[in-house]
Protein backbone atom coordinates (compact mmCIF):
# COMPACT_ATOMS: atom_id res chain seq x y z
CA UNK A 1 0.00 0.00 0.00
CA UNK A 2 1.63 2.95 -0.84
CA UNK A 3 2.14 6.12 1.67
CA UNK A 4 0.56 9.75 0.51
CA UNK A 5 3.78 11.62 1.89
CA UNK A 6 2.52 15.08 3.68
CA UNK A 7 3.66 18.67 4.90
CA UNK A 8 1.40 20.60 6.77
CA UNK A 9 2.34 24.61 6.72
CA UNK A 10 0.68 26.42 8.92
CA UNK A 11 2.23 29.37 11.69
CA UNK A 12 -0.67 28.52 13.88
CA UNK A 13 0.35 25.41 16.12
CA UNK A 14 -2.92 24.14 17.01
CA UNK A 15 -4.37 24.03 13.42
CA UNK A 16 -0.93 22.28 12.34
CA UNK A 17 -2.29 19.77 15.45
CA UNK A 18 -5.24 18.83 14.56
CA UNK A 19 -4.79 18.28 10.69
CA UNK A 20 -2.06 15.99 11.29
CA UNK A 21 -4.43 14.36 13.81
CA UNK A 22 -6.90 13.40 12.09
CA UNK A 23 -5.29 12.89 9.22
CA UNK A 24 -2.43 10.67 10.15
CA UNK A 25 -5.81 8.51 11.32
CA UNK A 26 -5.75 7.65 7.48
CA UNK A 27 -3.57 4.41 6.98
CA UNK A 28 -2.96 5.94 3.44
CA UNK A 29 -1.63 8.94 4.55
CA UNK A 30 1.81 10.13 6.48
CA UNK A 31 2.66 13.68 7.72
CA UNK A 32 5.89 13.93 7.22
CA UNK A 33 7.05 16.97 8.54
CA UNK A 34 5.25 20.50 9.58
CA UNK A 35 6.03 23.99 8.96
CA UNK A 36 4.69 27.46 10.43
CA UNK A 37 5.88 29.71 7.74
CA UNK A 38 5.81 29.58 4.29
CA UNK A 39 9.68 29.91 4.10
CA UNK A 40 9.95 26.90 6.36
CA UNK A 41 7.52 25.58 4.11
CA UNK A 42 10.08 25.92 1.31
CA UNK A 43 13.07 24.63 3.34
CA UNK A 44 10.84 21.04 4.69
CA UNK A 45 9.44 20.38 1.22
CA UNK A 46 13.10 21.13 -0.27
CA UNK A 47 14.11 18.37 2.37
CA UNK A 48 11.38 16.01 2.60
CA UNK A 49 10.48 15.88 -1.03
CA UNK A 50 6.64 15.18 -0.20
CA UNK A 51 3.29 14.45 -2.18
CA UNK A 52 0.88 16.52 -1.26
CA UNK A 53 1.36 20.44 0.85
CA UNK A 54 -1.34 21.44 3.20
CA UNK A 55 -0.87 25.00 2.91
CA UNK A 56 -2.25 27.96 4.83
CA UNK A 57 -2.43 31.49 2.62
CA UNK A 58 -1.73 34.26 5.90
CA UNK A 59 1.72 33.61 7.44
CA UNK A 60 4.65 35.54 8.23
CA UNK A 61 7.81 35.80 6.55
CA UNK A 62 6.11 34.70 3.41
CA UNK A 63 2.65 33.89 2.64
CA UNK A 64 0.94 30.79 1.59
CA UNK A 65 0.83 31.82 -2.48
CA UNK A 66 4.64 33.15 -2.47
CA UNK A 67 5.15 29.82 -1.06
CA UNK A 68 3.26 28.05 -3.65
CA UNK A 69 4.55 29.78 -6.18
CA UNK A 70 8.00 28.59 -5.51
CA UNK A 71 7.51 25.21 -5.00
CA UNK A 72 5.38 24.19 -7.61
CA UNK A 73 8.20 26.27 -9.82
CA UNK A 74 10.91 23.98 -8.13
CA UNK A 75 8.89 20.68 -7.60
CA UNK A 76 6.26 20.87 -10.14
CA UNK A 77 4.81 17.16 -9.15
CA UNK A 78 4.41 18.16 -5.99
CA UNK A 79 0.50 19.08 -5.49
CA UNK A 80 -0.68 21.73 -3.02
CA UNK A 81 -3.42 22.00 -0.87
CA UNK A 82 -5.03 25.22 0.23
CA UNK A 83 -6.34 24.67 3.26
CA UNK A 84 -7.39 28.18 5.00
CA UNK A 85 -10.13 30.56 6.71
CA UNK A 86 -9.75 33.24 3.61
CA UNK A 87 -12.45 32.46 0.81
CA UNK A 88 -12.08 36.18 -0.67
CA UNK A 89 -11.62 36.59 -4.41
CA UNK A 90 -7.98 38.30 -3.40
CA UNK A 91 -6.49 34.98 -1.90
CA UNK A 92 -8.50 32.17 -4.14
CA UNK A 93 -7.24 33.48 -7.51
CA UNK A 94 -3.74 33.99 -6.62
CA UNK A 95 -3.29 31.29 -4.80
CA UNK A 96 -4.85 28.61 -7.83
CA UNK A 97 -3.22 30.77 -9.99
CA UNK A 98 0.57 30.10 -8.32
CA UNK A 99 -0.04 26.45 -8.84
CA UNK A 100 -2.69 24.87 -5.82
CA UNK A 101 -4.47 22.22 -7.06
CA UNK A 102 -7.03 22.53 -4.72
CA UNK A 103 -8.96 25.53 -1.99
CA UNK A 104 -10.86 24.22 0.92
CA UNK A 105 -12.02 26.25 4.18
CA UNK A 106 -10.51 25.30 7.56
CA UNK A 107 -14.53 25.14 8.37
CA UNK A 108 -14.51 22.02 5.97
CA UNK A 109 -15.37 18.77 7.83
CA UNK A 110 -12.05 15.80 8.37
CA UNK A 111 -13.58 13.94 5.50
CA UNK A 112 -13.44 16.50 2.99
CA UNK A 113 -10.35 17.61 3.79
CA UNK A 114 -9.04 14.07 4.14
CA UNK A 115 -10.52 13.94 0.28
CA UNK A 116 -8.83 16.76 -0.45
CA UNK A 117 -5.21 15.24 -0.23
CA UNK A 118 -6.47 12.16 -1.86
CA UNK A 119 -8.02 13.87 -5.31
CA UNK A 120 -4.92 16.47 -4.94
CA UNK A 121 -2.16 13.74 -4.95
CA UNK A 122 -4.41 11.39 -7.86
CA UNK A 123 -3.60 14.29 -10.29
CA UNK A 124 -7.42 15.87 -9.79
CA UNK A 125 -8.05 19.12 -7.71
CA UNK A 126 -10.52 19.87 -4.84
CA UNK A 127 -12.30 22.55 -5.43
CA UNK A 128 -16.19 23.51 -4.51
CA UNK A 129 -18.65 24.94 -7.17
CA UNK A 130 -18.75 27.81 -4.42
CA UNK A 131 -14.80 28.62 -5.03
CA UNK A 132 -14.92 27.72 -8.95
CA UNK A 133 -17.07 30.36 -9.41
CA UNK A 134 -15.87 32.88 -6.98
CA UNK A 135 -12.48 32.13 -9.37
CA UNK A 136 -14.68 32.50 -12.26
CA UNK A 137 -16.26 35.47 -11.64
CA UNK A 138 -13.07 37.25 -9.91
CA UNK A 139 -11.13 36.82 -13.85
CA UNK A 140 -14.37 38.53 -15.57
CA UNK A 141 -14.54 41.47 -12.91
CA UNK A 142 -11.12 42.07 -12.91
CA UNK A 143 -8.82 41.06 -15.52
CA UNK A 144 -8.27 41.66 -18.92
CA UNK A 145 -10.81 38.84 -20.86
CA UNK A 146 -10.25 37.96 -23.93
CA UNK A 147 -9.35 35.28 -26.69
CA UNK A 148 -5.68 33.95 -26.70
CA UNK A 149 -4.09 32.89 -29.74
CA UNK A 150 -1.73 31.13 -28.00
CA UNK A 151 -3.97 28.29 -26.89
CA UNK A 152 -5.00 25.28 -28.92
CA UNK A 153 -8.11 24.89 -29.65
CA UNK A 154 -10.69 22.59 -27.94
CA UNK A 155 -12.93 19.84 -29.53
CA UNK A 156 -16.56 20.09 -28.96
CA UNK A 157 -16.55 17.30 -26.42
CA UNK A 158 -13.53 18.57 -24.72
CA UNK A 159 -15.69 22.27 -24.56
CA UNK A 160 -18.72 20.22 -22.94
CA UNK A 161 -15.90 18.85 -20.38
CA UNK A 162 -14.89 22.52 -19.69
CA UNK A 163 -17.87 23.90 -19.00
CA UNK A 164 -18.91 21.31 -16.55
CA UNK A 165 -15.72 22.12 -14.96
CA UNK A 166 -16.45 25.52 -14.40
CA UNK A 167 -19.78 24.74 -12.62
CA UNK A 168 -17.36 22.62 -10.01
CA UNK A 169 -18.14 19.35 -11.40
CA UNK A 170 -16.17 16.14 -10.09
CA UNK A 171 -15.13 14.02 -12.68
CA UNK A 172 -17.56 11.19 -11.49
CA UNK A 173 -20.51 14.28 -12.16
CA UNK A 174 -19.20 15.01 -15.51
CA UNK A 175 -19.35 11.41 -16.79
CA UNK A 176 -23.04 11.47 -15.31
CA UNK A 177 -24.61 14.80 -17.14
CA UNK A 178 -22.50 13.36 -20.43
CA UNK A 179 -23.20 9.94 -20.44
CA UNK A 180 -19.51 8.53 -20.86
CA UNK A 181 -17.73 6.44 -18.42
CA UNK A 182 -15.18 8.76 -15.68
CA UNK A 183 -12.45 7.59 -17.47
CA UNK A 184 -13.44 9.10 -20.74
CA UNK A 185 -13.63 11.99 -19.16
CA UNK A 186 -10.05 12.00 -17.15
CA UNK A 187 -8.76 11.77 -21.21
CA UNK A 188 -10.60 14.21 -22.53
CA UNK A 189 -9.24 16.30 -19.43
CA UNK A 190 -5.87 14.79 -20.22
CA UNK A 191 -6.01 16.11 -23.65
CA UNK A 192 -7.02 19.79 -22.39
CA UNK A 193 -4.21 20.00 -20.36
CA UNK A 194 -1.91 18.45 -23.13
CA UNK A 195 -2.77 21.22 -25.21
CA UNK A 196 -2.67 24.09 -22.96
CA UNK A 197 0.86 22.58 -21.33
CA UNK A 198 -1.03 23.29 -17.70
CA UNK A 199 -0.71 20.18 -15.39
CA UNK A 200 -4.11 19.82 -13.35
CA UNK A 201 -8.26 20.49 -13.53
CA UNK A 202 -8.07 23.74 -11.34
CA UNK A 203 -4.94 25.24 -14.03
CA UNK A 204 -7.50 24.14 -16.59
CA UNK A 205 -10.09 26.40 -15.38
CA UNK A 206 -7.50 29.52 -14.57
CA UNK A 207 -6.52 29.65 -18.12
CA UNK A 208 -10.29 29.44 -19.44
CA UNK A 209 -11.36 31.76 -17.05
CA UNK A 210 -8.64 34.29 -18.27
CA UNK A 211 -9.10 33.31 -21.85
CA UNK A 212 -13.08 34.33 -21.46
CA UNK A 213 -13.85 30.51 -22.11
CA UNK A 214 -16.32 30.04 -19.47
CA UNK A 215 -19.00 31.79 -17.96
CA UNK A 216 -19.96 32.95 -14.69
CA UNK A 217 -23.73 31.93 -13.74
Amino acid sequence: MSQIRVVIVDDDPLVRSALSHFVSRDPEITVVAEAESGLEGIEVVGREHPDVVMMDVQMPEMNGIEATAVISERWPEVKILAVTTLDGSDTVLPMLSAGASGYLLKDSSAASILEGVREVYSGASSLSPRIASLLIKHVRDTEPVGGDDSLEALTDREQEVLQRLAQGMSNAEIARTLIVSEGTVKAHLGRIMSKWHVRDRVQILVTAAHAGLVDFR
